[in-house]
């Protein structure tokens, strides 16, 4: 099974990638999933022997897809004009 998810923005497709790429499908669950951006858009790929299972795990990634675009939502897209503190600048900081 394949989704194409589109965003708004190349930059809320990342994060987004990156919030549901550490979800791993548990061995158990038989169902593999493949996830890649392109440009703005999420694709993702499932592939599962039985329906059952791909249903479970096409579910379970759909709960994860909403809160992530729910946080981003909540908490405003990301501003490419704003100066955020990354890791090139934590090394300054004193605690």
């Amino acid at each position: 099974m394949n989704m194409s998810i589109p965003f708004p923005t190349d930059k809320e497709a990342s994060i987004v990638f990156d919030a549901l790429r550490v979800e791993v499908e548990p061995a158990r669950s038989k169902v593999t999933r493949k996830l890649e951006t392109n440009g703005r858009i999420l694709k993702v790929h499932f592939t599962a022997q039985e329906a059952k299972s791909l249903r479970v795990g096409v579910n379970s990634f759909l709960e994860h897809l909403i809160l992530a675009t729910q946080t981003i939502q909540e908490f405003g897209p990301p501003d490419r004009k704003s100066k955020r503190l990354n890791s090139s600048h934590a090394r300054y900081l004193v605690c």
